[in-house]
């Protein structure tokens, strides 16, 4: 087996790890603005916990898909071509949730800020739902032929695994998204954060879990199989320690219990990196899809130098953010739009 392109998979099944632990969180505490937030002072209140760090999360994004790119260009062009339809709405949607976080408190007006939080939630909605599908689309198949094109329509990428997927990042989003706000707040949203986690968790990991077995089944190995086994003790441990109170170790254990899911699917798809649902020997894989020695070999001298970058910038901001939100940090509301628009948007009401 190929040494750098084996190291660029494992790579990218990192960076994509990284992304659902970081991002996960945050595309969670969007989708609870709607539904657990009870007013608007609490809504402030998710969104400080994620103000500071949301921005640099969707960097892993951007990561995972320049380093397929840049070490497997062909996975990246069928992938990407694919899914062009889903992709572009998990774009759009991040687009509607980032100009969200931005606009929601520039107007003192309910209805403004109604709208902003639906942006905000269904834009979190939509990016983890189509990620999911695009991952796991990646481990069970797309319908590729000889050249690595998809074969029939626009729609021809939807099918019960990417959807199995899609709800497997949608609910696992909601469950990190609590295990934060009990961890990252105070107060009432605190507790009924963690009680919402240990009601929801057995519920709200079952697709994640459907995605792993179903891998298994497809491609599974006795130590990934192993690893789902294990994932399964970090999911009880979670549970237990958000139930005696411990949302630290809740929290890790919950990030545990992705790791070992991750490296679980990931493991069972190697090396295989995109399958075919039309023929086994149209697989892309490792050897098939990479670049160049030379190109990884560059990339992993430049990854060397700019990934501990990255990772110290990021834990120094979490170290500098690291205090609990609570209702007697969210100031009074204010408007920053001219007196004028202030007074239009409140004649509306």
């Amino acid at each position: 087996m190929e040494l750098l392109p084996t190291i660029w998979f494992i790579a990218i099944a990192v960076l994509w790890t990284g992304y659902l632990f970081l991002e996960g969180f945050d595309l969670g505490v969007g989708m609870l603005m709607k539904g657990f937030a009870r007013n608007n002072t609490e809504r402030r209140v998710l969104l400080n916990t994620v103000g500071p760090v949301w921005d640099g999360n969707e960097v892993w994004l951007l990561t995972a898909a320049g380093a397929t790119f840049a070490a497997f260009p062909l996975w990246y062009a069928s992938l990407f071509s694919a899914l062009y339809l889903p992709l572009l709405l998990v774009l759009v949607a991040l687009i509607f949730r980032a100009v969200a976080f931005e606009y929601r408190g520039k107007v003192d007006n309910p209805r403004w800020r109604a709208r902003w939080d639906w942006a905000i939630s269904l834009g979190s909605f939509v990016a983890a739902f189509g990620v999911g599908a695009a991952l796991a689309l990646t481990t069970t198949g797309l319908p590729l032929n000889a050249n690595g094109d998809r074969e029939g329509g626009p729609f021809a990428w939807f099918s019960a695994y990417a959807v199995l997927g899609g709800l497997a990042v949608v609910a696992f989003s909601l469950l990190h998204g609590l295990a934060f706000l009990a961890l990252k707040t105070d107060g009432d949203v605190r507790h009924r954060a963690r009680r919402w986690f240990v009601r929801l968790l057995p519920v709200l990991l079952l697709p994640i879990a459907g995605w792993a077995v179903s891998v298994q089944l497809l491609s599974g190995e006795v130590w990934t199989v192993l690893a789902v086994a294990a994932a399964v003790v970090a999911a009880v441990l979670a549970w237990n320690f958000a139930r005696t109170g411990a949302e630290g170790r809740a929290f890790l254990s919950l990030g545990i219990f992705l790791l070992l899911g991750s490296a679980s699917i990931f493991g069972a798809a190697f090396p295989v990196v995109l399958p075919s649902t039309l023929n086994p020997d149209f697989n892309l894989t490792i050897s098939n899809a990479s670049s160049s020695d030379y190109t990884l070999g560059l990339m992993s001298i430049v990854a060397c130098i700019g990934l501990p970058l990255v990772l110290a910038y990021q834990a120094w901001t979490y170290w500098v953010f690291r205090r609990r939100v609570s209702d007697a940090h969210i100031p009074e509301a204010h408007s920053f739009l001219p007196a004028i628009a202030a007074k239009a948007l409140a004649r509306k009401d």
